[in-house]
């Protein structure tokens, strides 16, 4: 029998299903949960399925409802909270910032709020400043909660069913730039996801592309390109950015000797930089052939034109020319 074909959005639906089956105390909450579209097609007939008392439209208060999350997590409840924009998580920051990635540690680890919470970046259509931040980096900056940002069709699934067991708060982004891609899955084996870090999801010898998100994406695209310049790259997707396991990533270097990280953030205090800092601080360098580089947003907030979105996000020629240079 063949498996069946999902894309990265059914994926996540087929996550929800399945956690709503089988686990009664999961629940969700968020803005526009009963739309057909405000949440793409990740959500779809949820509310039918499973009833409105378990897939909850919540006015619009960020901070409201990912703090009543909290206080479920710790009742012993698995909540998700759903932000369609992250942009918007940021009116939820104390209960995520000073209470979720928090009570675990104040009380001795005799309670855990096992909630995740699951931002959607939403970027590009001439959206603007403050409808297209990918604040991934923010939020691996805090101990205490795990950042969960998957690239491929299988882990959309797999890591968000790990995040929602999870004893400890997650913070699972997903890029509505991924919502295309399709694969067929496997059935479901539930992982843990304190197991789960880095993965090499395509081999080389030349030069080590690490990414996550959307920019790992690109990173396969760009590989396929590299190849008519008879360059072979290594591509390490990140998966889990908090806590950084940054193993994989060195031994991949110790291969190629060079290394280009892309992060869809900018390079101030980003993702981009700590994973060249975790990979600098641990590995001789010797082994490098050449000096780390990052391909990053510009230090600017997103602009509005279409034009000029198409010099702001990182692309494939981008990568291309950045891995000739070092190269040379």
């Amino acid at each position: 029998m063949q498996n069946k074909l999902y894309n990265y959005g059914t994926a996540i639906l087929s996550a929800f299903e399945y956690l709503l089956e089988k686990y009664p105390e999961v629940f969700v909450m968020g803005q526009g949960l009963w739309s057909p579209w405000y949440v793409g097609n990740s959500m779809t007939n949820l509310d039918k399925k499973f009833g409105k008392k378990r897939i909850i439209d919540t006015p619009v208060s960020e901070s409201a409802c990912t703090g009543a999350a909290v206080g479920a997590s710790l009742a012993g409840l698995k909540p998700i909270v759903v932000h369609p924009r992250m942009d918007f998580m940021l009116y939820a920051m104390d209960a995520i910032v000073n209470q979720a990635a928090k009570w675990s540690h104040m009380i001795g680890g005799q309670a855990n709020p096992c909630v995740t919470i699951r931002g959607i970046i939403n970027r590009g259509g001439e959206q603007g400043a403050q409808h297209s931040q990918a604040l991934h980096a923010w939020f691996a900056h805090i101990p205490g909660l795990r950042v969960v940002m998957p690239y491929s069709v299988a882990d959309a699934r797999d890591l968000f069913i790990a995040s929602v067991l999870c004893k400890d708060p997650v913070i699972f982004i997903d890029d509505r730039w991924l919502y295309e891609q399709e694969d067929t899955l496997s059935p479901i084996v539930e992982l843990d996801l304190k197991k789960e870090g880095p993965k090499c999801i395509a081999t080389g010898k030349d030069l080590t592309i690490v990414a996550s998100g959307y920019s790992t994406l690109l990173a396969m695209k760009a590989k396929d390109e590299l190849e008519k310049y008879k360059i072979s790259a290594e591509i390490m997707d990140l998966r889990v950015l908090n806590p950084l396991d940054s193993s994989p990533l060195i031994e991949s270097i110790k291969k190629t000797g060079r290394l280009i990280v892309i992060d869809g953030g900018w390079k101030n205090c980003g993702m981009a930089g700590e994973v060249i800092a975790a990979i600098v601080e641990n590995l001789d360098l010797n082994h490098f052939k050449s000096s780390p580089q990052r391909i990053t947003l510009p230090d600017a907030p997103a602009p509005t034109s279409r034009e000029l979105e198409k010099i702001y996000y990182p692309d494939v020629h981008k990568i291309i020319n950045m891995s000739r240079f070092i190269l040379q």
